[in-house]
């Protein structure tokens, strides 16, 4: 599918290149405002890779164009592609973990376009987490010992104490139970129902297509199949890439 260029967010043509290898490979997709994009396939298949290079975090693409809102994003500096209102998680929890949980979304804070006065700063953070549903008893505990699922939601906090229009959230809910993938369910619905476009990448499928309002699947790089969640997870080409994948 081309990118459409009246699109609220849009790749055409991304690829990634690591001298011979092609991690992603000629990737057009475009994300409508207030949707809920899922993002699906294989280990490797290159979809944190996708994440890295519309985000330049840690490095950009090899070719390929990007607009967010009208604007090309693909030549600007990562700090600047997330002040024009585009912010994202990893597939790792990635927090510092000897700042308390509080302190780590005011670093986001205090580094970004919205950034104020130390009190404006933390009554933003409070908020964020509050958002996510991080417990206010909590906020001062050190990140790093917390359980995976809070370690989740503090960075959730950090992208959301930006202010994104769009959301970009890698794997949510790898690594936890039942119960806390529901509330991420949940969660995510909130934020979406608050304003936030997001594109979600999953190995959860469950949680995935009953998220999704459309989905893509990617193997080796290039898109397969895209398109309603209940044809795409039913497409031979979806089903034959996670039959002949080792984790799928």
């Amino acid at each position: 599918m081309n990118a459409l260029p009246e699109a609220f967010f849009a790749v055409d043509g991304l690829t990634k290149r690591f001298g011979g290898l092609v991690a992603v490979d000629d990737v057009s997709f475009s994300v409508r405002e207030g949707e809920i994009l899922g993002i699906a396939g294989p280990n490797g298949s290159g979809k944190s890779t996708l994440f890295n290079i519309i985000t330049k975090i840690p490095f950009g693409p090899s070719a390929g164009r990007v607009t967010f809102q009208g604007r090309d994003i693909q030549t600007r500096r990562n700090h600047d592609i997330c002040r024009f209102g585009i912010a994202r998680t990893f597939q790792r929890e990635t927090v510092f973990p000897s700042l308390s949980a509080i302190d780590n979304v005011l670093t986001a804070v205090e580094n970004s376009a919205v950034a104020s006065n130390l009190t404006a700063n933390v009554a933003r953070a409070e908020q964020a987490l509050d958002l996510v549903g991080y417990p206010a008893t909590m906020h001062n505990t050190l990140a790093g010992g917390l359980p995976v699922f809070y370690r989740k939601l503090v960075m959730i906090a950090a992208a959301m104490a930006l202010e994104p229009r769009l959301l970009m959230l890698d794997e949510p809910a790898s690594s936890l139970i039942p119960s806390e993938i529901d509330r991420i369910r949940e969660l995510i619905r909130r934020l979406r129902d608050g304003g936030v476009t997001i594109v979600l990448i999953e190995h959860v499928l469950p949680l995935l297509t009953s998220l999704s309002d459309r989905l893509i699947v990617l193997d080796q790089g290039r898109i397969i199949a895209e398109g309603l969640p209940d044809d795409v997870i039913n497409d031979p080409h979806v089903i034959e890439a996670y039959l002949g994948a080792q984790d799928g």
